[in-house]
């Protein structure tokens, strides 16, 4: 029986409103940090622009034959003998979709003085999206839920999306609804089911979606610092190893993260993604410009 059919009727209502409450709290400050964020890397230009229709001036250049006489632009011409035509900007935006692991193993932290892997992986996509809506993408996560839009209300609705929590400990990437030549973000631990990634990949390579693969891990998950009796426990709770040894387990968990890694970075070779890895102790700010500047190097431009 679950928790919430355990509950008397009255206390229902009460307890959503209270879980709501908790969600809403998260919004404000996740929108503050990220904000400062993306304010503190200088932004690039995505986007492909060349003239055309459009509502942004592009440039002034001489009339040429065949021009239309409502394209001469009379108070730049006065300036001089040449009759100059303003050009507009036409800009083809990209679309871009976001995946962020909401798993629970993604609410993990090793010390009070580290974020938890979630809020750092919330936050990033969060920046990351305002620096895309700025530049004039599109941007919204993978699957049907929130189709890539452009717009501060858009990053208002993915902020909202972000707040969530998946109950699953390890949640696989959602790969519906991939738009034809878009690009795409995962962020994850990827401490879960491989398989499930090699067929996002692959069925966004297959719809030529290229993108970032961020690996994001605490500093204790890259290290493996434990020693003596040790207890190790999801942090959903379904899975649960006590040892006595803690330290004879380091070198085989250790190969194993290597492996991991491994196979992630293969994966991106193949597919044609780019592969990073960022730990909650590292700077905030430098993996955001490195998101950034992966994402424009792997073709949005």
């Amino acid at each position: 029986m679950s928790r919430l059919s355990a509950l008397p009727e009255p206390a229902r209502p009460t307890a959503l409103r209270a879980d709501a409450e908790t969600q809403a709290a998260k919004l404000p400050p996740l929108l503050a940090r990220a904000e400062h964020l993306a304010g503190a890397v200088l932004l690039g230009d995505h986007g492909r622009r060349r003239s055309g229709m459009g509502d942004d001036f592009w440039q002034y250049r001489p009339a040429q034959p065949g021009d239309s006489r409502r394209l001469i632009d009379h108070r730049r011409s006065a300036m001089g003998d040449m009759e100059f035509v303003r050009e507009r900007e036409w800009q083809i935006a990209q679309s871009v979709m976001l995946w962020v692991d909401q798993g629970a193993s993604m609410r993990f932290s090793s010390t009070d003085d580290l974020p938890q892997k979630a809020d750092r992986a919330r936050l990033l996509a969060l920046a990351t999206a305002i620096l895309l809506v700025r530049g004039g993408e599109r941007v919204g996560l993978t699957g049907t839920t929130l189709p890539p839009r452009r717009g501060n209300a858009q990053i208002l609705r993915l902020a909202e999306m972000f707040t969530a929590d998946a109950e699953e400990d390890y949640a696989p990437p959602e790969h519906r609804a991939m738009i034809p030549s878009a690009r795409a973000l995962f962020i994850s631990d990827f401490m879960g089911d491989v398989d499930e990634v090699k067929l996002a990949l692959t069925k966004a390579a297959d719809r030529g979606v290229r993108g970032v693969l961020l690996h994001l891990l605490d500093p204790s998950e890259e290290e493996f610092p434990f020693k003596g009796r040790t207890i190790f426990q999801s942090v959903g709770g379904t899975l649960r190893h006590e040892t006595l040894k803690a330290n004879d387990l380091r070198d085989r968990y250790l190969d194993r993260l290597a492996a991991r890694k491994a196979e992630l970075q293969n994966l991106c070779n193949v597919t044609g993604w780019q592969y990073g890895t960022h730990h909650t102790n590292a700077s905030a700010q430098s993996a955001l410009l490195w998101l950034y500047t992966a994402l424009d190097t792997g073709g949005l431009r």
